[in-house]
């Protein structure tokens, strides 16, 4: 399971590696809205996302053996620039198994990163079984993408910033809002703030037609995705919550919340506009979900994780005109 003792120790792990990213907000904003809205800008961590916080966690956990002989990840784009920088910088090989549509700009960042890429067709192509097949030829260690206990402790990591800044700001939050596509980052920081701010209700925020989460927290087990349908949230989309993830997301998730892409690209707007950060679509769901609903939050406090922000500008400037 799950620990916060795991969290704390992974709080260690990246002391001098990750940014402790910005709770941001907007005077302005807040008195539209009606209510204390505290942003946290994970779009400005290392690789433009959270995702290096667990993979570094996760391949730092590997005996010299294992490091020795490489990891394997598969991912839309920000778990594949996490985990290729995360091996580049301990000296670890990598392969990792991303959609040849993936955003131009995750491609190229994580070749860059270090990583060697193999591409494959969304539609017809089985990117775990890739991933599988090469961890099984050559040794390599799979780092799955959320549905893990120690790549979850990283990503809880963000729930112990924002409660030391919450406790900097002298102020506490009613809610904090997550967005979620197979749950490892809501779990990591419902694990935390748990523990280290009791008080504060959690909830997932994801798109229409992908909200697995929302729909399994109100059956009570897991259920997946209608095929058949896409979204500009590539980032989140995912067919069912993890095996480990939901679990803990059941036990500690108030409710979900599904928004629409004209919600998101609307979150998007807020965020350039007021706050002046870049997020991608399914970065900017919780933000999304927290306006369309305002009235809810009015007089209270809200945390929104603004999760990341690797999107090519030309893409980011037509999704805003």
């Amino acid at each position: 399971m799950l620990e916060f003792s795991m969290i704390l120790k992974a709080s260690q792990v990246l002391a001098g590696v990750t940014r402790v990213t910005p709770l941001l907000e907007s005077e302005l904003l807040n008195r539209k809205i009606g209510f204390r809205l505290l942003v946290k800008a994970e779009c400005l961590q290392r690789t433009g996302s959270f995702k290096i916080r667990g993979a570094y966690v996760k391949i730092a956990s590997l005996s010299t053996e294992e490091r020795a002989a490489g990891v394997v990840a598969f991912s839309s784009g920000n778990h594949a620039q996490g985990v290729a920088a995360a091996a580049t910088e301990m000296g670890v090989p990598a392969t990792i198994v991303m959609p040849e549509d993936a955003p131009a700009v995750k491609l190229r960042n994580t070749a860059e990163y270090g990583a060697k890429v193999i591409t494959y067709d969304r539609v017809t192509g089985d990117r775990a079984k890739i991933a599988r097949d090469i961890a099984a030829e050559t040794g390599a260690t799979l780092i799955p993408p959320y549905d893990d206990y120690v790549l979850m402790s990283g990503q809880g990591t963000i729930g112990l910033e924002v409660a030391d800044q919450l406790a900097k700001l002298k102020t506490s939050a009613d809610a904090l809002v997550c967005p979620v596509g197979g749950g490892g980052l809501i779990a990591g920081i419902a694990t935390a703030m748990a523990q280290a701010s009791p008080g504060t209700k959690i909830y997932a925020a994801e798109p229409e037609h992908f909200d697995d989460t929302k729909r399994s927290l109100v059956a009570g087990k897991r259920i997946g995705n209608e095929p058949g349908h896409s979204s500009i949230c590539d980032s989140i989309v995912t067919q069912i919550p993890g095996e480990n993830t939901f679990p803990i997301n059941q036990k500690l998730v108030a409710e979900g919340y599904a928004v629409s892409e004209a919600d998101v690209i609307a979150a998007m707007h807020t965020l350039a506009d007021d706050l002046k950060i870049v997020a991608e679509p399914g970065g900017a769901t919780a933000v999304a979900a927290v306006l369309r609903d305002r009235k809810r939050w009015r007089g209270k406090t809200v945390v929104a994780i603004v999760s990341g922000g690797n999107v090519d500008l030309d893409t980011w400037r037509g999704y805003l005109t």
